[in-house]
């Protein structure tokens, strides 16, 4: 087992140190939802936290680690009588991404459930987690259903296992830690509220600040237990002040006046619910706790604001979490005048000494901008001069890029078939979840009994296993599994035309508004998008397949017109997208929303290349729409034969909202069936 990386020698990242060690002096907080890029040290802080856990003290032989001190009653291994206790060390578990519903609750065996009566539960990562840390890397990359059952059982701390009539529960307390890097995707936002607190990291830029992490890194590299033993005073010292901070706990006082400014504070930043004001109590007096203070101040309150705010202010998927310092302060200020200092003793000291300085001791600083974060730096095109397009290369007549209209929503487009991708919430596929459509004979473990076609299958052999009384002899043959039917995400990918006829600023506003209405479906819908831009001489990948759909949406909002119209160009490079994607990700299905008035102009024969790159599409069966840009009193239908060429439907912008067009799911299926 590898050393891990001492807490303490983690350079920088306070708040992420700080959230880490609330949560450890108080799970009752909620957990830590870890945001921000590659290389940050998320995962090596949540990793060295536990070591500084102080050791449990569990019932022997119990699976569920129950407390001699209070076992649980309803504990699957119980009832435990008084008897022999061991320590050990608190447990950190590590959730996979590719994880099962039944790896992360327990599993019954259904075979010995039905031919013998016995309930034979195998506990899950969640009972392996009690009184320990569950750590979930890249979390919102994560099954949503994997996601709820796993917040559920934090909120409540129990586990609770239904498998065909047959109930099991036990204890499930653990400190929850998620990491994620923001560009591969969101958390839903009723999602993100589960998390108590939520910290955002990012690489410092102070150059002698990373010149320190350099240094400690290569120092544990040459010599991972010489490098430990260096830091085991400042170990030795934060884990006895957790100790210290676990036993005040209980004495620390909340009065009126914080919860005043704690409830002034929730409503001013218009947070939904009334969690955040919970866990914003919870953790000011965490705060107080590991200042070594039993009365809540309101510095406790603001870092409590900056710590539980952030990710509840999200509306939308392209909304930055973040909070305004200054409106923040005003409102505490505002509210202050009857705060916590009234409750306070008059000779209380307001500002003791927190104690030895350590990882966790200040920092508090979170995102001021409150508007939509912008992509990378490199994603950024020059804006040319406005005026009219001219009919040559990409770079002239190229317009400054026009903000999107407003977002609607749309009619739902699907992928005809039944496919076998992620679940997600966009066309149908055979998933673990879902509504029952039949029966199969179980390829590896059994997980979802289909207990009539099981006796079915078992029932005409009955008289030859010699079967007496009224017991129902099954054996492994007959077992089948249930085969279920509910909705995957799929791939959408936007081919968009940014050429010269389609850059009027009021048309290109609207057209970007319809696309990033397409994304928020998308997001909704837990499908991966990709975006393909084409215009003067060819066409580009503006953003590679991803689940971060807000980074769709800032490179759409950046996007430049003008030039020629090469549509040919367009379609191949989506094409080539499409082929790549399937050999990472062959089970995820795709469609392309083509988004163009149709006229091809660029490069030799533009319009016959457009049709045979358009036949590729459908002669590998590529669900697809086209929405027609086409504007005016006299139309030339491009985009219709566009759409037939492509073996799909065509709808106009004001077709695409969801209350404008009856059946479009319907016009998109028949289509390809007729194809």
């Amino acid at each position: 087992m590898s050393t891990p990386f001492p807490f303490t020698a983690v350079v920088g990242q306070d708040d992420l140190r700080l959230a880490l060690l609330l949560n450890a002096v108080s799970p009752a907080v909620g957990g830590v939802l870890v945001r921000g890029e590659k290389g940050t040290a998320k995962s090596t802080a949540v990793r060295a936290l536990s070591a500084l856990l102080p050791a449990v003290d569990v019932v022997a032989g119990c699976r569920f680690s129950c407390d001699p001190g209070a076992p649980d009653p309803a504990c699957p291994d119980g009832p435990h009588e008084a008897g022999a206790s061991a320590s050990r060390a608190a447990r950190m578990v590590e959730l996979p991404v590719g994880a099962s519903e039944d790896r992360l609750v327990g599993a019954l065996d259904i075979e010995r459930a039905l031919a013998e009566g016995v309930k034979a539960f195998e506990p899950g990562l969640l009972a392996d987690a009690h009184r320990g840390i569950l750590y979930v890397d890249e979390v919102n990359l994560l099954h949503d259903h994997l996601v709820d059952l796993l917040l559920d059982a934090a909120a409540m701390g129990a586990s609770y296992v239904e498998r065909e009539g047959v109930s099991v529960r036990h204890a499930a307390k653990f400190l929850l830690v998620g990491t994620m890097n923001p560009e591969e995707g969101e958390l839903r936002p009723q999602l993100l509220d589960r998390f108590g607190l939520t910290v955002e990291v990012a690489a410092s830029r102070e150059p002698d600040q990373r010149v320190e992490v350099v240094r400690r890194r290569l120092a544990y590299d040459d010599d991972p237990a010489g490098f430990v033993t260096r830091w085991a005073d400042e170990e030795s010292a934060v884990r006895a002040r957790i100790v210290a901070a676990r036993e005040l706990l209980p004495s620390v006082r909340l009065g009126d006046g914080a919860l005043r400014q704690i409830a002034a504070t929730c409503a001013a930043f218009e947070v939904d619910g009334m969690r955040a004001d919970i866990v914003m109590a919870r953790t000011a007096v965490a705060l107080a706790a590991w200042a070594g203070r039993t009365d809540v101040l309101a510095e406790d309150v603001r870092q409590a604001a900056l710590l539980a705010l952030p990710h509840r202010r999200r509306r939308n998927p392209f909304d930055a979490p973040g909070l305004d310092e200054n409106k923040l302060d005003e409102t505490l200020e505002e509210f202050g005048g009857q705060g916590s200092g009234e409750d306070e003793d008059p000779e209380h000291d307001p500002d003791p000494d927190p104690g030895p300085e350590g990882p966790g001791g200040g920092g508090g600083q979170a995102p001021e901008s409150d508007g939509p974060q912008g992509g990378d730096a490199g994603a950024q095109p020059e804006a040319g001069e406005g005026g009219e397009p001219q009919p040559s290369g990409a770079g002239s007549g190229e317009q400054q890029p026009v903000r999107a209209g407003e977002p609607f929503r749309t009619k739902v487009l699907s992928v005809p078939g039944v496919g076998e991708g992620a679940a997600g919430r966009r066309s149908r596929a055979r998933t673990e979840r879902g509504r029952t459509t039949g029966s199969r004979r179980p390829q590896g473990a059994l997980t979802k009994l289909h207990l009539a076609a099981t006796v079915q299958a078992a029932a005409p052999h009955q008289r030859a296993r010699g079967r007496v009384g009224r017991g129902l002899v099954v054996r492994r043959d007959d077992l089948r599994q249930a085969t279920r039917e509910g909705r995957e995400g799929n791939l959408v990918l936007f081919v968009v035309d940014a050429s010269g006829s389609m850059a009027a600023r009021q048309r290109m506003s609207a057209v970007k508004g319809a696309v990033l209405s397409l994304l928020l479906d998308a997001y909704q819908r837990r499908d991966k998008v990709g975006l393909v831009t084409f215009r003067g001489a060819g066409a580009e990948v503006a953003l590679p397949p991803t689940s971060s759909v807000d980074a769709a949406a800032a490179r759409l909002e950046s996007l430049p017109t003008g030039g020629r119209t090469p549509l040919g160009a367009g379609l191949l490079k989506a094409h080539d997208v499409l082929r790549v994607e399937r050999l990472r990700d062959p089970a995820r299905r795709a469609l392309v929303v083509v988004v163009t008035d149709g006229r091809a102009t660029g490069g030799p024969e533009p319009v016959a290349l457009g049709a045979r790159a358009a036949r590729l599409f459908a002669a590998e069966g590529v669900a697809s729409v086209v929405v027609d840009c086409e504007s005016g009193v006299v139309r030339l239908g491009l985009a219709a034969q566009l759409a037939g060429d492509l073996g799909g439907t065509a709808v106009t912008l004001d077709e695409l909202r969801a209350d404008s067009i009856a059946g479009l799911v319907r016009d998109v299926q028949g289509n390809r069936r007729a194809a």
